[in-house]
This record gives C-alpha cells, structure tokens and sequence, in this order.
C-alpha cells in the first residue's frame, strides 16, 4: 500500500493517477492511522515552500512523517515535498522545513532565462539511485519551479540538470528519495521512475 499524503496542497490525483496506471495499490489520505499503516510513503507538493510548510502543521502529520522515516518506510518527495524537507528557503524566510535532510533551498539565478523554469529538460544522473533503474542516458523530465535544494552534503544529489546553472534534481538520503521534477507528468519516463519506486524496499 502506498499513502499519498494530502495536507491541501499539491498534484495528488495525477500523482495517484500515475500509481493507479501502474497497477500499484495507492490511497490518498490525511489520516495518519492510514499513512502509519501504508508500506510507502509519497509527499507531493506544488506552490510557494512557506504556504506548504503550513498547511503540514496545520494538518498535524508531521510527526507521522517523521516517525515514517524513522522507520525506514521508502518515502519519495516530489517538488515542493523534496523542498520541506530542508531546513528553509529562501522563497519562505523564517519559516523552518521539516530539516530532515540538512541544507537549504535557493532561488535559481539565470538572468537571461525566464523563471520559473518550466518545461522538459534533461537530467545527469550524478549518483547511483534505485529511482533511475533502467533509465536511458539524460532522459527528459518536467520541471515547474523558480526554487532548487542545495544539499549540505552534496553526496545526497542523485540528478542535476542545468538551467542557467547547475540545479538540483533529485536528492536520496537512507530511505529516502525526492524529485525536483515531477514524476507524474514525465510521460514514459516519470512511469518508470515510479514504477522503480514500487519496486523499492
């Protein structure tokens, strides 16, 4: 079972769509008795990183999320999810993120391109991740956002892709992963990448 975790926010039907083409057994849900319960965990989110992070505690699920990745459930981040789990941004001045992975979020410097950078661009797998099994060399994927993660320890960034700047991709941490870009409107590719989620212990 995988919980798609609804705190008012985020792309969640497409994302469960996605799952549900894959034949994967998904729910979407703000229960945390259903996320404790779920084998894996997906934390989409789409807009600014302040509004998201207050809708979470609001929601009151943090400490489900925490204890999930305590556990070491597989847990994917997308967008905005792969954002909170920094400890801030930039776009959100003193509103703190759920800092599981240490680092900060910045804004994209690339004067003489339009931001929010949106649209297809293509990823440099720069590490060995469970999410990009079987894909081809720099496939494409779909980006919407004006905001990258900048890992503390970089050995975390599994994908980069280049916009003006080398930007952040995908980060993996234990049993953690978590996409910049998303999955769910990546065509072929965004499948395969969650269909290797699934598959993931």
């Amino acid at each position: 079972m995988i919980a798609i975790i609804d705190y008012g926010v985020g792309n969640l039907f497409s994302v469960e769509k996605a799952f549900v083409k894959l034949g994967a057994d998904v729910i979407v849900t703000s229960d945390a008795e259903e996320i404790a319960k779920a084998d894996k965990i997906v934390l989409p989110g789409v807009g600014a990183f302040g509004d998201c992070m207050q809708n979470l505690i609001e929601s009151g699920l943090i400490p489900t999320i925490l204890d999930a990745v305590a556990t070491g459930k597989p847990f994917l981040g997308i967008c905005v999810g792969l954002q909170i789990l920094f400890e801030g941004s930039e776009e959100s001045p003193g509103i703190a993120g759920l800092g599981i992975i240490k680092g900060m979020v910045k804004k994209i410097y690339a004067p003489a391109l339009k931001i929010p950078h949106m649209g297809w661009n293509s990823l440099e797998l720069a590490a060995a991740s469970p999410l990009f099994h079987s894909l081809p060399k720099s496939p494409y994927v779909y980006f919407v956002h004006s905001y990258y993660a900048v890992p503390e320890d970089p050995s975390v960034i599994t994908a980069i892709t280049e916009y003006g700047q080398q930007v952040t991709a995908a980060v993996a941490q234990k049993n953690i992963q978590a996409t910049q870009f998303h999955p769910e409107k990546s065509g072929d590719i965004g499948l395969l990448i969650l269909k290797n989620f699934i598959k993931s212990v």
